[in-house]
């Protein structure tokens, strides 16, 4: 899902659809790749960690939506 997620981005951005967006907010969309990054690898890790490896993945998809939310408002 995060590899379709990204491919979407690099299609639209490569269609000038959001090319515009890209150019005026490369560290946000450098930051929301970094943070689907690191989803993927929390949900590639044991659960062995005392609820502690939900947490993490709880608190990136607030970061992922609060960073959407500031590339959408800038726009």
């Amino acid at each position: 899902m995060l590899a379709f997620a990204a491919g979407a981005v690099v299609a639209l951005a490569s269609s000038g659809l959001i090319q515009s967006a890209l150019a005026n907010q490369p560290n946000m969309w450098r930051a929301m790749g970094a943070l689907q990054n690191a989803r993927a690898a929390l949900m590639e890790a044991e659960p062995n960690k005392g609820g502690h490896r939900e947490r993490a993945i709880e608190l990136v998809d607030q970061a992922i939506a609060e960073t959407r939310a500031g590339i959408e408002f800038a726009r």
